[in-house]
């Protein structure tokens, strides 16, 4: 096994105040999502409609990924709870959640703009149109998420006795366990970019509205079932269907799957 020192959650501090690894993911992922947003659509998108998409983003992203970890995954604690329900930076965001964050503030972006957003051809823009950008953006923020989930410690993997087990000297649980945020960050994060970014670059599917859209949420579903299987299920949930069978991530991802295939089929038959 391999044994490495406990990270603090701390990153940085800035005129007393903590940075949280986190908070930083998330920062770094905006970042470098909106520079590659503008250079995706730089044939629609100006300057000022990318920094209005990114701030509906930012809240889409994480009020629906806290809340999706709140109701997916521990409500009733949260009900006892409630105002914890706003201490984000000791982590807790469920990947589900941001998704239908993202979907639901890329369509008041869109309401908000109709008659304003034109491709160079003058067609209106849709909703679909923006997630097939995004999708290959997606990636980034999850690599980057995944990677402070295993400095936090947080959804370690199961317990193991092969040489990929990792133990943080001084924490609590000196149990090996796959590192399994690394894991989701590599299929998740990296292989799904290059997926995505491959699709985007050397297919024609990109002119198909949708299809890109439901190529990502069918792989990232495939990636996220396949880390599972290293990933220990929450300890207040546990497994949904058998010992060691069916998680509420797989679940989740079951469901995507097959939203994304119905996505893809209607753009397939539409265009």
């Amino acid at each position: 096994m391999i044994v490495i020192p406990q990270f603090s959650p701390i990153a940085f501090t800035i005129f007393g105040f903590g940075v949280h690894w986190y908070a930083l993911a998330y920062i770094v992922s905006f970042i470098i999502g909106l520079f590659m947003f503008k250079w995706m659509a730089r044939g629609w998108a100006t300057k000022d409609t990318a920094d209005d998409l990114l701030m509906y983003l930012v809240l889409g992203v994480i009020l629906g990924g806290r809340l999706g970890y709140v109701i997916f995954y521990n409500l009733s604690y949260y009900l006892a709870h409630p105002l914890e329900i706003l201490a984000i930076w000791q982590g807790g965001m469920a990947f589900h959640g941001g998704l239908i964050g993202v979907i639901i503030a890329v369509w008041l972006f869109c309401y908000n703009r109709r008659g304003v957003l034109h491709t160079p051809a003058g067609a209106s823009i849709e909703p679909l149109q923006i997630f097939d950008t995004l999708s290959v953006i997606f990636p980034i923020g999850i690599f980057f998420g995944r990677i402070a989930n295993f400095i936090n410690m947080e959804v370690m993997g199961r317990p193991t006795d092969s040489t990929f087990g990792v133990v943080f000297y001084g924490a609590a649980d000196q149990v090996a366990r796959y590192p399994s945020p690394l894991f989701q960050a590599a299929l998740e994060g990296a292989l799904l970019f290059i997926i995505m970014f491959a699709l985007w670059q050397f297919t024609r599917l990109r002119e198909r509205t949708g299809a890109l859209a439901g190529i990502f949420g069918m792989t990232y579903a495939v990636l996220r079932i396949i880390g599972e299987q290293f990933r220990a299920p929450d300890a207040h949930i546990g497994f949904i269907w058998g010992t060691s069978w069916l998680s509420m991530g797989m679940l989740l991802s079951a469901i995507m799957f097959i939203a994304g295939t119905a996505i893809f089929a209607c753009a397939i038959k539409r265009n």
